[in-house]
């Protein structure tokens, strides 16, 4: 069995979702298990982000995925702690070899959130880790209107959206990042398995 973890940090909500929708994709894959862990501000103490839980999950994952809203053209601070609290895995490898994937959200089309996708990459890159892309043209290029990679990303998942939208104010996802999240998590799992029969 494969496992994958989803570590990520969502202020306004919409991280999260698109952090679901992975794990959704991912568990459509026989022989997968997914977890999602979230970063909170309860685990920053004095400043120094803690949790040797999340740490010792992300340690016996065969894929771990990253994913941050976009804030000022970066990851949220709360999600630049977690990085930092985990160079010690860094000094020592414990990463290396995983496979890594990234996703990150924004209310603005761009937000610089290619920005945050590179920060994503070169983290997993440092820990030595194997890095999955999308892996899916925008839909407009085949002529579908399903929304699949609308924001034509290719290093890893953008979602873009602002407020509250839905028919009862819900928190929601535009249906085309949803999809493309989803088939991530599903191209995200089936590396994992094939990586683990290598």
């Amino acid at each position: 069995m494969s496992k994958i973890a989803i570590v990520y940090f969502s202020g306004s909500g919409k991280t999260h979702l698109m952090a679901s929708a992975i794990a959704e994709g991912a568990s459509q894959v026989v022989g997968v298990k997914v977890e999602l862990l979230r970063i909170v501000e309860d685990q920053i103490v004095n400043g120094v982000w803690q949790d040797a839980e999340i740490i010792e999950k992300l340690n016996h994952a065969d894929a771990i995925v990253f994913g941050s809203p976009t804030y000022m053209g970066g990851v949220s601070g709360q999600f630049k702690l977690f990085i930092d609290a985990a160079s010690e895995v860094w000094l020592r490898q414990g990463w290396k070899d995983k496979i890594a994937a990234g996703f990150t959200h924004s209310s603005c089309a761009s937000g610089d959130k290619q920005s945050t996708l590179l920060y994503l990459a070169i983290n997993a890159a440092q820990h030595g880790m194997i890095w999955v892309n999308v892996g899916d043209l925008p839909s407009h290029f085949l002529e579908k209107d399903d929304g699949v990679n609308r924001l034509g990303s290719f290093l890893g998942v953008m979602g873009q959206g602002t407020g509250i939208s839905g028919s009862e104010g819900e928190l929601n996802l535009a249906p085309g990042d949803r999809l493309t999240a989803f088939r991530f998590g599903q191209r995200i799992a089936e590396s994992a398995q094939r990586w683990r029969k290598v």
